[in-house]
């Protein structure tokens, strides 16, 4: 049976203090995920870590996380990302590095058998929840002209687009399997979600229930793995099947202890 392994984690804020000197990243399998809040992308920092994994890895797969974006617009952000994958793109031509892959509600075909399917995917707000949202989340000073109703547009343009390349896929492509990475949460279930955040006034930033969305029960979607919450988990989903999981490092004065580096993910096929 083939298999493909990816490694896989999120939510590494090397933002911080010393974080990109000390942080050391040791390639264990081919594909590297780098599921969001790996670092600012207005600095330089982030974008020269980025081009020392695609030295080693035969594809790094990128999006953006919320923390990304901080000090620039959500537009000028993804517009530095785009012209990095441009630069790539033309040492990758010159078989100088991996291949960079920006997931930006972006589809990346690894296999004939395989598709990578990859965007932010913010949460849905609520309208309860609205405003100690917004008065306590970073995001919505950080982030230049971002609203909860941007927000939330993102959620659902993001949402949008992964059911229709799902249903897509399923209806023209029975025979290939999908793979999901974005930063923010798509799963309500309790062995997702720290139990001490139950009943949380600002859950909904963190955390979308899509169980009743094409994209979440199609059983063509193998693995679904995320970040955002600063908790990690790794299981079977019971009705489809698929796996789902995050490796994420959290904040380097507060990180997760379960955070494994070296960790690989294997995908049979």
């Amino acid at each position: 049976m083939a298999f493909t392994e990816f490694q896989i984690m999120s939510d590494l804020h090397l933002e911080t203090h010393h974080s990109y000197d000390d942080f050391r990243l040791q390639q264990m399998a081919p594909y590297l995920a780098l599921l969001g809040d790996i670092g600012h992308v207005g600095d330089e920092r982030l974008f020269d870590f980025l081009e020392k994994q695609l030295e080693r890895y035969r594809t790094v797969y990128f999006l953006l996380g919320n923390h990304e974006p901080y000090h620039l617009s959500l537009t000028l952000a993804k517009t530095k990302v785009k012209t990095f994958a441009q630069k790539m793109e033309r040492l990758h031509a010159k078989s100088r590095v991996g291949k960079f892959v920006f997931l930006d509600q972006t589809r990346h075909d690894l296999s004939e058998r395989l598709a990578i399917l990859g965007c932010t995917l913010f949460s849905r707000v609520t309208d309860e929840q609205e405003y100690a949202v917004e008065a306590r989340l970073v995001d919505f000073k950080d982030i230049l002209r971002w609203t909860v109703d941007d927000h939330n547009l993102a959620h659902q343009s993001d949402l949008k687009w992964l059911n229709e390349q799902v249903a897509k896929i399923d209806q023209e492509e029975p025979e290939r399997t999908i793979v999901i990475f974005t930063h923010h949460s798509p799963c309500d279930d309790a062995r997702a979600n720290n139990p001490q955040h139950e009943g949380s006034e600002v859950k909904s930033a963190f955390v979308t229930d899509l169980r009743d969305e094409g994209c979440w029960k199609s059983s063509a979607v193998k693995m679904w793995a995320f970040g955002h919450t600063h908790y990690n988990c790794d299981f079977k989903e019971g009705i489809t099947g698929k796996r789902v999981l995050t490796n994420q490092k959290g904040y380097r004065i507060l990180p997760q202890k379960d955070f494994d580096m070296e960790a690989t993910y294997r995908l049979s096929m």
